[in-house]
C-alpha cells in the first residue's frame, strides 16, 4: 500500500473472519484501502493488507501503529471489532479467561483508540466505529464477563464522541444473534444459534450497516445501530 493514494484508509480489528471479514470485504468493494488487524490472515483481495496483531497485547498494537504510520498514513476509518465471548457463572469463572475477555475486548479497543486517534484529529475528520452486542446493558445468567465488556465499550464510545466532537464520527453498531462462528470460538459455554432458536443474520448485514454509517453525508452522525432476527427477545 502507498501513501501516495487519495483513496480513504480504513483498520479493521478482527476482520480476518464473521462480521470483520464482511465489513472488511465491503470496504475494499467500496474503494476502501483496508489494514485487517488480526491473527490470522484471511483471503487475498484487492485493497487488502494483513497484518498480525493480537490486540490483548500492548506492543502489537504498537506495532500495528509503527507499521501503519511508516507504510500507509494516517487512517480515515478505525472499525473496532475484535472481541471474544465466554459463558460461565461468575461464581464459578476462571479470573485468567476473565482477564482475557477484558483485554481483547476492552483494553484492545482503548489501546486502539490511543494509538490511532490522534492522527484522526490533527486531519480533523474521521470515523469510528465499535461492534458491540445486544448484550451491552443486559445482565443474564453466565454472560456478566461479556456484557460488562461490551456495556463499557458502549460507555468508551459515547466519551469518544464527545471528547472528540465535532471532528469525528463516533458510531456503536449492536448486532443480535450473527451466523459466525462466534459461539464455537467462545472461551467457555456451548450455546448455538440452533439451540437459541431465534434465527440468525449474516455478517453481511452488519457490514451494509457499517457502511450506512460511513456513508452519511458531512454533517450527520449516525451514533447508534441495533440489528438483530426478528424472532430474537434480547
Amino acid at each position: 500500500m502507498s501513501q501516495e493514494s487519495s483513496a480513504k484508509i480504513a483498520i479493521v480489528t478482527g476482520g480476518s473472519s464473521g462480521i470483520g471479514k464482511a465489513i472488511t470485504r465491503k470496504l475494499a468493494k467500496e474503494g476502501v484501502k483496508v489494514i485487517v488487524a488480526d491473527l490470522h490472515s484471511g483471503e487475498n483481495i484487492p485493497n487488502i493488507h494483513f497484518q498480525r496483531c493480537d490486540v490483548s497485547k500492548a506492543q502489537d498494537i504498537d506495532d500495528l501503529y509503527a507499521w501503519v504510520n511508516e507504510n500507509v498514513g494516517k487512517p480515515d476509518i478505525l472499525i473496532l471489532n475484535a472481541g471474544q465471548g465466554i459463558q460461565k457463572k461468575l461464581a464459578e469463572g476462571d479470573p485468567e479467561k476473565w482477564q482475557k475477555i477484558i483485554n481483547t475486548n476492552l483494553m484492545g479497543p482503548l489501546r486502539t483508540i490511543r494509538s490511532f486517534v490522534p492522527g484522526m484529529l490533527e486531519k480533523k475528520q474521521g470515523n469510528v466505529v465499535f461492534i458491540s452486542s445486544v448484550s451491552a446493558n443486559q445482565p443474564h445468567p453466565y454472560g456478566g464477563i461479556y456484557s460488562a465488556s461490551k456495556t463499557a465499550v458502549e460507555v468508551i464510545a459515547e466519551t469518544l464522541r464527545l471528547e472528540t466532537l465535532p471532528y469525528l464520527n463516533v458510531t456503536v453498531v449492536s448486532p443480535g444473534i450473527v451466523d459466525t462462528a462466534f459461539f464455537t470460538n467462545q472461551f467457555s459455554g456451548n450455546s448455538t444459534i440452533e439451540e437459541m432458536g431465534m434465527g440468525a443474520i449474516s455478517p453481511e448485514e452488519i457490514a451494509e450497516d457499517v457502511w450506512y454509517a460511513l456513508s452519511k453525508k458531512p454533517g450527520t452522525a449516525i451514533n447508534k445501530i441495533i440489528t438483530r432476527p426478528i424472532l430474537q427477545n434480547f
